[in-house]
């Protein structure tokens, strides 16, 4: 996740969710977040566009990362 998000810097923000802060549950539960990892790819508005939940490929997510930039 590191590597994409160097990639894409200044173009796509990146953020993580601490899952044992208990100052992240209003987001965890507006998400939908189930367990660790779930990945959510959001747009500028907040809608979620996309999420995988367990491990996903560096090159799957780098794809929908790409198609995400206007």
């Amino acid at each position: 996740m590191h590597g994409l998000e160097a990639k894409y810097a200044g173009q796509i923000d990146f953020a993580y969710l601490d899952v044992d802060d208990p100052n992240t549950e209003p987001f965890k539960r507006e998400l939908g977040y189930r367990y660790q990892p779930h990945i959510f790819l959001l747009d500028g508005t907040g809608k979620i566009i996309g999420q995988w939940v367990g491990m996903v490929g560096e090159a799957e997510l780098d794809a929908a990362l790409q198609a995400a930039i206007p």
